[in-house]
């Protein structure tokens, strides 16, 4: 899954990124209002963290924008600002979740997955689609009450986001945006055929089937 963080603070920023790839998250940085607004423009994104005291502006602002526009994806904002006057307005300004500097990188994972589980429509860490079980917390995949396999850190990215997209005809630049942030070399549109090939021995050609000539889609059944 691809994530959006609007963070200033170089050295928190690199810090947030670090700690979102290392539970596997993909996550592209803004600094700047500016650069948060054309990402969200021209990328797919399943949730964005903002701050709210940015150098062009409040992060607040940008909040009221998406809504408007009519993105839902989830919000969690991230700041310094810890009264409850701020909590409230953020909240109301269109945040689903509110957490404030200093923090706990546990607990910043810990209200992303709770924030993603609820958009869809999940109570557990399991995800279930199609007969095939996903244990996000231990990264390992089974197909109906077969044995529990372990994924690799890719394979547990792109099934993750095929089963967050059931149904839906995801093409291989849609896949390789998702494993992969702006900041890093583009990988080869081939590499997404290995890792399809990697899945389908664990599930079966059936449930991750090929559209020629538009990409992949996750079966639902």
């Amino acid at each position: 899954m691809k994530l959006l963080l609007l963070e200033d603070d170089d050295l928190l920023a690199e810090s947030l990124v670090e700690c979102l790839r290392d539970n596997g998250y993909r996550t592209d940085l803004a600094t700047s209002l500016h650069v948060a607004g054309s990402l969200m423009a021209t990328e797919q994104y399943e949730l964005a963290i903002l701050d709210l005291g940015l150098p062009d502006g409040s992060g607040l602002a940008l909040l009221k924008q998406w809504r408007q526009a009519g993105h839902d994806l989830p919000v969690l904002i991230l700041t310094a600002r810890d009264t409850w006057e701020d909590k409230v307005i953020g909240l109301e300004s269109g945040a689903d979740d509110y957490l404030t500097k200093p923090f706990h990188d546990a607990e910043l994972i810990a209200r992303i997955m709770a924030l993603l589980r609820r958009k869809s429509g999940r109570l557990s860490q399991q995800l279930t689609q199609s007969g095939v079980s996903l244990d996000e917390a231990n990264r390992c995949v089974r197909l109906d009450d077969g044995p529990w396999q372990s994924l690799t850190g890719t394979e547990f990215l792109l099934l993750r986001y095929f089963m967050h997209h059931p149904g839906r005809v995801l093409s291989k630049e849609q896949l390789l945006h998702q494993l992969y942030a702006l900041e890093q070399d583009a990988a080869a549109p081939n590499l997404i055929e290995v890792y399809i090939a990697r899945l389908r021995r664990y599930l079966g050609k059936a449930i991750i089937q090929t559209r020629r000539g538009q990409g992949y889609v996750f079966v639902a059944r």
